[in-house]
């Protein structure tokens, strides 16, 4: 349910930034016409357009240069989307604690080697046991039974084995994706 619900904000946000500049020019227009209406109420025409239209663009260009203006400012001479980006990055789990799965191949294949030419280390080892309790805990979150699901239904793989998760965990998994569903 949360990401059905987050699916549809996402869509509604991406013709925000759209729809938002059309309402800034439209209300900020009519809220400055009956101020500067008066300019306009003369009866030429120019180019065969009334007078007000052309007041009504004017005001509507002006209100668009100066939105782009503060965007450029926000942009060029703050910055601030910097430090934004600094706060999404400590959010996304991606960066902290999670694996997606095809990271989490590489890492395993990695680790195993790793395992294999330092057998008589057990700092390594144990480093290696703590990598392959991570993936372990990775491969029940969501993500990993999409890509599951996504190796079964788009590429049409039949069996992917993940040889560095327990039999257990593989099952779990199998069943997470059955249950996913795909768009």
């Amino acid at each position: 349910m949360k990401k059905a619900f987050m699916r549809q904000y996402w869509r509604i946000q991406q013709s925000q930034t759209l729809i938002s500049m059309v309402f800034w020019i439209t209300t900020l227009t009519l809220l400055m016409w009956p101020y500067v209406s008066w300019r306009f109420t003369n009866k030429n025409d120019i180019i065969g357009i009334s007078t007000t239209y052309w007041g009504l663009l004017s005001i509507a260009f002006a209100v668009l240069i100066g939105v782009l203006l503060l965007g450029w400012t926000y942009d060029v001479v703050l910055g601030l989307w910097r430090e934004h980006l600094t706060v999404v990055q400590e959010r996304n789990p991606f960066t902290t604690y999670k694996i997606n799965a095809p990271v989490g191949l590489i890492l395993s294949q990695t680790n195993t080697i790793l395992r294999k030419t330092s057998e008589d280390n057990p700092e390594i080892l144990r480093h290696c046991d703590f990598i392959d309790r991570w993936l372990e805990w990775n491969a029940d979150q969501e993500i990993w039974a999409r890509t599951m699901s996504s190796w079964k239904e788009i590429i049409g793989e039949e069996d992917p084995y993940l040889f560095h998760l327990s039999e257990k965990a593989r099952e779990r998994l199998e069943e997470a994706a059955k249950e996913i569903q795909d768009f």
